[in-house]
């Protein structure tokens, strides 16, 4: 996955926790109203917040995105204790510099035919908010932690939350 420099600087943050993920779960509403999720691997997150996967066109995400274009994505470290959720909208490009800029080997197994392939897409999610659970600490000490705040009855520290608007 190919990161860049984030214009907005508050996303530096979130750019850094996605990077180290990677795989998203990108959430969309079908015809009935119903959120529907699959996991997507991102390709690069630009300078805009804006998220880039490959996808096929005609696909039921596409058709959904197509009827309403509000999604959100989904992004866990458990095993760091590191999630970020994203609400953006997305739309469906069809822009072969593109698609020959974000084509990764690692691709191929999703996309046999390759990056010429006349049904590849591609899925652009433009971040207008994230927010971010992170913790610093280690496994140890997060458990430290949860059993401190169960013996005294105190809340749980559970490390940085934040809310970050892409403008």
């Amino acid at each position: 996955m190919e990161t860049k420099e984030q214009q907005n600087t508050e996303m530096a943050r979130v750019s850094k926790l996605i990077e180290g993920i990677r795989i998203g779960m990108l959430t969309t509403q079908d015809g009935n109203g119903n959120l529907v999720s699959r996991p997507m691997a991102v390709m690069q997150l630009d300078e805009n917040g804006d998220l880039w996967f490959l996808t096929k066109e005609n696909s039921p995400k596409t058709d959904q995105i197509n009827d309403n274009y509000k999604v959100n994505v989904a992004f866990a470290d458990v095993a760091d204790a590191s999630y970020v959720s994203v609400s953006g909208t997305a739309q469906e490009l069809h822009d072969r510099a593109k698609i020959e800029e974000l084509w990764s080997p690692m691709a191929k197994p999703w996309f046999p035919d390759g990056k010429d392939d006349p049904q590849l897409a591609i899925l652009k999610v433009h971040i207008d908010t994230a927010e971010y659970w992170d913790s610093t600490s280690s496994r140890m000490v997060r458990l430290f932690e949860m059993a401190r705040a169960a013996l005294t009855g105190d809340t749980y520290k559970e490390g940085e939350n934040k809310i970050v608007e892409n403008r």
